[in-house]
C-alpha cells in the first residue's frame, strides 16, 4: 500500500477547555465568609484571565454548562503550552477551585491545513503577509472568542474502520470531502462561528470543535445538515457534547445562586448566594463526597465576617472591559482542516452578530445592597406597626420598612424564609410582615445600618415591593459600643466572652501565635470521636488548622479536686489549634455542633489554664502520670486552686492534656511562678518529646 500524503498544517494558539462541576453539598454547607472569599477569588481569576494579564496575547471566556456533564466551562487560548499549564495550576490555587471538581478537559491547538490550492500557496510562501488569504489564516490561528451567547464544544476523530478508513483514502478524495463539507458551513455564515483545533497527540480525539451562535438552533441545523454529508456519515466519530451560555466573571455569584445571567447591574454578591441556597453558618459536612470545605479563616477582602453587616468595600477585581472587548469578528467559518465547516475562500469570514451586548457589565465586585430612602421617623413608623423599643428592639438599632402591594398572606412565607436566613447573623434582630389598614409592610430590624443595607437587597426581591424606607431607631451608645468592641477584639478574652455560653473555651498559648479552642462533651466517647474525625478531615484541608484532638480520662486518674466534687471522669475534651484568631472563631461554630457539649463547673467566674499536647516519650509515660499526681498534691494546697484534671489523647496515650481552674488569674500565675512549677518544667525536658502549650483563659 502506498504511503498516504498528510496535509501540511500550521499551528497557532494552544487551547484548553476546562469543564468543572460545582460541589453543591460543600458549597451549601460552607460558612458564608468562605463562600464570599471563594467568589472573590473566582471573579478575580476569571476577570484577570479575560483581560489577558497572564500573557501577552490570547483569550479566555467562561460559560455555564447545561445538563449533567458539568456546571461551568473555562476556555483558555494562549500562545504557549506553558501559558495553559500556568493558567490551569493558577486556578487550582483559588479558594473557588476548592468547590469544583474537574469533569472533563480537552487540550488542543488552533490549526490551519493545506487541503486547498490557495492554502498550499500560503504554506509554500507564495502569498504576501498582508494579503487577504494570509490575514484570514492568521485569524484562524489566533481567533477572537465571539460574544455570542451560546457555545457548543465537542471532540471528534476520523473513522478508521476497515471499510471506512479516512486515512486510507487519497489526498484528492479527502480534499473533495473537505470542500463539500465547507460549502455547507459557508451557508451558515453570520449565524454560526467556529474554531477548529487539532489534538492528535494532545488528547484522546483528533480535533476539538467549538461553535458559537446567538441561537442554539442554528448550531443544531448546521450539524444536522452536516450529518448527511459523506465526510461525516462515512468518516466521523464524535465525543461528548458540551453546551453552555457565556457569562461575565462578575456574574459568578449569580450563577451559583441559580439566578439568570447575565444580570448586568442586578448582580449579586456571595450573600445572595447564601440566602438563595438557605444561607447560614452551617457546619461543613465532612461526609460530603468530593469538594473541599471553605477555609475557616477565609474572609472576603474588606468584608469582615461574611455576615450581612460585612460589605466588601473595594474588594474584587475590576472587569477589564465591556462586552465589546471579548472579541470582534470571528473568521472561523471556513476551515481547511480535516473536519471543516467551511471552504477555502480567503474572504469567507463569518462575522459575529452585529447586535450590541446590553448585559451592562459594570466591572468590580458585585454589590447586593438594596436602595432605600433614609428617614428620621423610623421609630414612629415601626411603633405604629406594633414594634416598640425595649420589646422588639434596642435604641440605636436600624429598621427597614418596605411597603408591598401584595397581600400579607401571599408573602408571609417568603419573609419567614428570609428571617430564618437572617437569624444566622448576630446583627439580625427581627424580620416580620405587618398588615395595617389594608396595607402590607415588611419590617426588618438590625443592630447596624450596614447590615440592614445588605438585607435590603434581599427584601427588595419580595413580591410587590413599592416603597423602601430605612432609619435609625433612636440614639444608641455607639461610641462606647465601638470602643468596647475594639478592646475586646484586641485580646484573647474576647473569644472567651463570645463563646463561653456555648461551652467553648479559647485563648492564645503563652508566647505563641496559635489560637486554641477546647470544648467538653458528655457524649459517648466513641460516638464523639467519630464526629471529631469527620470534623478534622474538613479542618485538615486548610493551612490555618494545626490539629484537633480528642482527650479523655483513659487509664489516667484526675488529680485532687479541692472543690469537694468528684473529678469529672465522664467528660471528654476536644482541643483544636489554629494559626489565626479568625480561623479559631469560625472553627468554634463547628465545635459547638458536637453532641452534648457542656460547660465546666465554676469556670464562668474563675480563671482557667490549659496545658495541651504534652507529648510524652513512650518510655516515660508512667513517670509522667506519677509526676502529675505529685504536682496535683501540691496544687491541692495552693490558694485559689479549684480543680486540675489529666486527660490522654484517645488515639495516642502518650499525648496528654491538663486543664486547671483557679479563683483568679493571680492565683494561677502564683503557681506558674512557683519553684514547684519550675522544677516540673525542668524535669519535663527529659520526658517530653515536644514543648507543651499553655493557654490562659483570661
Amino acid at each position: 500500500m502506498d504511503q498516504r500524503k498528510p496535509p501540511e498544517t500550521e499551528e497557532g494558539w494552544y487551547v484548553l477547555h476546562d469543564c468543572r462541576r460545582i460541589d453543591w453539598d460543600a458549597w451549601r454547607e460552607a460558612p458564608q465568609r468562605v463562600r464570599d472569599r471563594a467568589l472573590s477569588e473566582g471573579i478575580d481569576f476569571l476577570a484577570a484571565y479575560e483581560a489577558i494579564e497572564d500573557a501577552e496575547e490570547g483569550q479566555t471566556a467562561v460559560y455555564t454548562v447545561l445538563g449533567h456533564k458539568a456546571d461551568i466551562m473555562i476556555l483558555h487560548l494562549r500562545p504557549t503550552m506553558g501559558d495553559l499549564d500556568a493558567a490551569e495550576r493558577h486556578f487550582e490555587q483559588t479558594e473557588f477551585a476548592q468547590f469544583t471538581e474537574r469533569e472533563y478537559s480537552y487540550v488542543s491547538v488552533t490549526e490551519a491545513s493545506g487541503y486547498t490550492e490557495k492554502s498550499r500557496e500560503y504554506f509554500d510562501g507564495d502569498v504576501d503577509d498582508d494579503s487577504g488569504l494570509a490575514q484570514y489564516i492568521q485569524a484562524r490561528l489566533h481567533p477572537e472568542v465571539p460574544d455570542e451567547e451560546f457555545v457548543c464544544f465537542y471532540p471528534m476523530s476520523k473513522r478508521r474502520d476497515p471499510e471506512q478508513n479516512w486515512y486510507d483514502t487519497s489526498f484528492e478524495e479527502r480534499a473533495a470531502h473537505i470542500k463539500r463539507h465547507g460549502d455547507i458551513g459557508r451557508g451558515y455564515g453570520g449565524d454560526v462561528n467556529q474554531m477548529i483545533c487539532g489534538s492528535i497527540g494532545f488528547d484522546d480525539w483528533e480535533w476539538g470543535i467549538t461553535l458559537w451562535s446567538e441561537h442554539m438552533t442554528n448550531i443544531k441545523e448546521l450539524l444536522t445538515e452536516m450529518r448527511f454529508d459523506p465526510s461525516t456519515s462515512k468518516f466521523a466519530e464524535f465525543g461528548p457534547f458540551y453546551v453552555g451560555r457565556r457569562f461575565d466573571p462578575t456574574d459568578l455569584p449569580a450563577v451559583l445562586a441559580g439566578q439568570r445571567v447575565p444580570t448586568g447591574a442586578d448582580s449579586v454578591t456571595a450573600e445572595a448566594v447564601a440566602h438563595a441556597e438557605g444561607g447560614g453558618q452551617g457546619r461543613p459536612d465532612a461526609h460530603a463526597e468530593g469538594g473541599g470545605q471553605g477555609r475557616p479563616d477565609a474572609h472576603a477582602e474588606g468584608g469582615g465576617q461574611g455576615r450581612p453587616d460585612a460589605h466588601a468595600e473595594g474588594g474584587g477585581h475590576a472587569h477589564a472591559g465591556d462586552a465589546e472587548d471579548h472579541g470582534g469578528a470571528h473568521p472561523g467559518s471556513a476551515s481547511e482542516g480535516d473536519h471543516p465547516h467551511g471552504g477555502e475562500s480567503a474572504d469567507a469570514d463569518h462575522p459575529t452578530s452585529d447586535e450590541d451586548d446590553d448585559s451592562g457589565h459594570s466591572g468590580g465586585r458585585p454589590d447586593v445592597s438594596g436602595d432605600f430612602e433614609e428617614i428620621d421617623d423610623a421609630a414612629q413608623r415601626v411603633g405604629r406597626l406594633g414594634l416598640h423599643e425595649g420589646e422588639a428592639y434596642d435604641a440605636g438599632d436600624f429598621a427597614l420598612v418596605f411597603h408591598s402591594s401584595a397581600d400579607a398572606e401571599d408573602i408571609v412565607d417568603d419573609v419567614e424564609d428570609l428571617g430564618e436566613s437572617f437569624d444566622h447573623y448576630d446583627r439580625h434582630v427581627t424580620t416580620t410582615v405587618r398588615a395595617q389598614s389594608g396595607q402590607t409592610y415588611v419590617v426588618s430590624i438590625w443592630t447596624a445600618k450596614e447590615a440592614a443595607e445588605t438585607a435590603a437587597g434581599f427584601l427588595g426581591d419580595l413580591a410587590g415591593v413599592e416603597e423602601r424606607l430605612g432609619g435609625q431607631l433612636g440614639e444608641g451608645d455607639a461610641a462606647d459600643d465601638g470602643g468596647d468592641h475594639e478592646q475586646a477584639a484586641a485580646s484573647s478574652q474576647s473569644i472567651r466572652e463570645q463563646l463561653e455560653a456555648e461551652g467553648v473555651y479559647a485563648g492564645q498559648p503563652h508566647g505563641e501565635d496559635v489560637y486554641a479552642l477546647v470544648v467538653y462533651s458528655e457524649a459517648d466517647p466513641d460516638e464523639l470521636a467519630d464526629e471529631v474525625a469527620d470534623l478534622r478531615s474538613a479542618f485538615d484541608r486548610y493551612d490555618t488548622h494545626v490539629r484537633t484532638t480528642v482527650y479523655m480520662d483513659s487509664e489516667v486518674r484526675s488529680a485532687s479536686d479541692t472543690s469537694g466534687d468528684e473529678p469529672r471522669a465522664d467528660t471528654t475534651a476536644v482541643a483544636s489549634l489554629w494559626d489565626t484568631e479568625d480561623a479559631a472563631e469560625t472553627a468554634s461554630e463547628y465545635l459547638t455542633d458536637l453532641p452534648d457539649v457542656v460547660r465546666r463547673q465554676g469556670e464562668s467566674d474563675g480563671f482557667g489554664t490549659m496545658g495541651m499536647f504534652y507529648t510524652v516519650k513512650p518510655e516515660h509515660r508512667e513517670d509522667f502520670v506519677e509526676k502529675f499526681d505529685t504536682v496535683g498534691g501540691l496544687l491541692a494546697d495552693m490558694d485559689g486552686h479549684r480543680e486540675t484534671a489529666l486527660l490522654a489523647n484517645r488515639d495516642d496515650g502518650n499525648d496528654m492534656f491538663i486543664a486547671s481552674q483557679w479563683d483568679s488569674k493571680e492565683d494561677a500565675m502564683a503557681f506558674f511562678r512557683s519553684d514547684a512549677f519550675s522544677d516540673t518544667v525542668s524535669w519535663g525536658r527529659d520526658v517530653l518529646a515536644d514543648r507543651p502549650r499553655h493557654v490562659f483563659l483570661a
